[in-house]
């Protein structure tokens, strides 16, 4: 009987190993490792636009943000100040290279800029109307908002990490603007960052 219980644990064990593979989970990495960064005061941002196919199957599954006009941009936010970040005031814009500005889309938004389509209807026999089911708003799924950048403090020697949404498309010359950090302790306004988006 320990047999048969032994040889079940392991092929218990193995379909849970290749479930894990099969789904790599999405993980930021660190601030300093992205082509675009900049550090300020002790505190690192990256950033990141996530705009090629594996990227986007990694953070959002089947979901393709950018087909809907939505450029999905990874911030990424590592404290090395010695003090606590406030991130509750954080504005982050994106400029194009003709200076026009783009507030970020806050992410339980984002679910109602592709509404959903109102059900058809065909006529059936003997004048009977068939209505047809909607189909599902396609941006209204778990990861829009579960990996959106939703830190409001930071402690030292932590870091955040989280997408913001804008309503556009990548394009070549375009910057991300970070403003409204604070220092918790003293109220104090951190310089804002100015990213090239690469």
């Amino acid at each position: 009987m320990p047999f048969v219980f032994k040889s079940l644990a392991l092929l218990l064990s193995i379909s849970v190993g290749l479930a894990a593979d099969k789904e790599t989970p999405f993980q930021a990495a660190p601030a300093a490792s992205y082509a675009s960064h900049q550090s300020n005061a002790q505190i690192t941002i990256g950033v990141d636009p996530c705009v090629t196919a594996d990227k986007v199957k990694l953070a959002f599954g089947k979901l393709e943000p950018n087909q809907f006009g939505i450029l999905p941009v990874l911030v990424v936010i590592q404290n090395d100040s010695g003090k606590a970040i406030r991130l509750d005031r954080l504005k982050v814009e994106y400029q194009g290279p003709n200076h026009d500005r783009v507030d970020a889309t806050p992410a339980k938004d984002v679910r109602y800029l592709n509404p959903p389509q109102r059900p058809g209807a065909i006529d059936g026999p003997a004048g009977r109307v068939k209505v047809l089911k909607s189909r599902k708003n396609p941006l209204d799924e778990w990861e829009i908002e579960g990996r959106a950048l939703t830190a409001l403090m930071l402690p030292p020697g932590q870091s955040a990490s989280g997408f913001v949404y804008f309503q556009t498309g990548l394009q070549p010359g375009a910057t991300i603007y970070l403003s409204g950090l604070y220092e918790a302790g003293t109220g104090k306004e951190i310089l804002y960052f100015e990213l090239p988006l690469q």
